[in-house]
């Protein structure tokens, strides 16, 4: 599992978002999400990212970490 999909499910869990939850709060799919946290889709866009940090009330950095 690459860094960034780590980080996001475990902020995720550990806020107890599921990834439909998250996927509405990003305004993004929860394919998306899914594919993301298990490294299906190692580089998604900035954009994305962007708005799944903002969901998940953190920094990018902090995802990339």
């Amino acid at each position: 599992m690459s860094k960034l999909g780590n980080n996001i499910k475990h902020l995720r869990q550990t806020k107890n978002i599921s990834q439909d939850r998250l996927s509405k709060l990003a305004d993004v799919s929860p394919q998306t999400i899914i594919k993301i946290e298990l490294d299906e889709k190692p580089n998604p866009k900035i954009e994305t990212v962007q708005k799944i940090a903002k969901a998940l009330g953190v920094s990018i950095d902090n995802l990339m970490k």
